[in-house]
């Protein structure tokens, strides 16, 4: 009974965490319709905005009482893992965006608890459980109604890309879930964030300066509201959340409670950017929530 309060405080915040997430989509695909940017360029404003937050952050957690510094591997880690869960997920994501719906693209962003549950059984040897055998048909038959659905709609050149790079978003973000859940205890969740955070973020840079160098859409007042609301309520508030719920109610109830993301951004692309909503898209959805809710039901902390 004492830890009840706790938990709940726990369960709230990572709700609010998946919603603010789940927001990202809507902003960037508004964007796209309501500017010249291209995916780099607003990923890389999204950074611009974030990274004071995350090198504040950063100050403070490694100058407090008792902070323990990381190790040489962990360090090495945290920044590996920032650059593929934050730079090549969130380039890939940017990307694939440009050509499919924000609907389509949260359902397929979806799969990576599946595939986060995948690695922990390969790679580090965990069990795989008749019932998670039957979560991940389920979530992947829900993808599958849902992609037909999708295509009923949009035939479009680059929807297949937009697809595969969206699929890759989901892979990598995966790995990150998946490695990260064993780092974050040992450094503390406040601090993984901030150092995972300035990784990517050095990795944007390098890639707007390699790719381009073009600054002219940076300054452009017109694109920062879009890179500001993406780096503060799609990017900095929910990832300190959710890394917070990480640590406080564990991976698995991060996964369960993140399962609203899929229909929050639904109701989002509906009614914000006019998106229609299926039923093909419903039916999809529902499986792939029963999926991950039965995978985080069976799935041992």
């Amino acid at each position: 009974m004492q830890k009840a309060s706790p938990r709940l405080l726990g369960f709230i915040i990572t709700l609010c965490g998946a919603i603010l997430f789940s927001t990202k989509a809507i902003i960037v695909k508004l964007a796209f319709a309501q500017t010249a940017i291209d995916a780099v360029s607003l990923l890389t404003l999204r950074m611009v905005f974030s990274l004071p937050f995350y090198l504040l952050t950063a100050f403070l957690v490694s100058n407090r009482q008792g902070n323990i510094r990381m190790s040489r591997i962990q360090l090495l880690y945290t920044i590996g893992l920032g650059l593929l869960g934050y730079y090549l997920s969130s380039l890939f994501d940017f990307l694939g965006l440009q050509y499919i719906s924000a609907g389509l693209e949260r359902l397929i962003l979806f799969l990576y608890p599946t595939f986060a549950v995948l690695i922990t059984t390969f790679v580090f040897k965990q069990h795989l459980g008749r019932n998670q055998k039957w979560a991940l048909l389920l979530t992947y038959l829900g993808i599958a109604i849902a992609y037909y659905g999708e295509l009923q709609f949009d035939r479009s050149a680059g929807f297949l890309l937009g697809s595969f790079l969206v699929f890759l978003c989901a892979l990598t973000y995966s790995g990150y879930i998946a490695f990260s859940g064993r780092l974050i205890p040992q450094i503390g969740a406040i601090k993984f964030t901030a150092y995972a955070m300035l990784a990517a973020t050095v990795g944007v840079f390098s890639h707007f300066l390699i790719s381009s160098g073009n600054t002219t859409r940076l300054t452009d007042p017109e694109n920062w509201w879009y890179g500001l609301l993406l780096a503060v309520i799609a990017t900095v508030i929910p990832s300190f959340l959710l890394s917070w719920g990480l640590k406080n109610i564990g991976a698995n109830n991060v996964a369960i409670i993140s399962s609203i993301g899929p229909v929050s951004t639904i109701l989002q692309a509906h009614f914000i950017l006019g998106e229609p909503i299926f039923p093909a898209q419903v039916a999809g959805t529902v499986l792939v929530i029963a999926g991950v809710l039965l995978l985080g039901r069976n799935r041992k902390e």
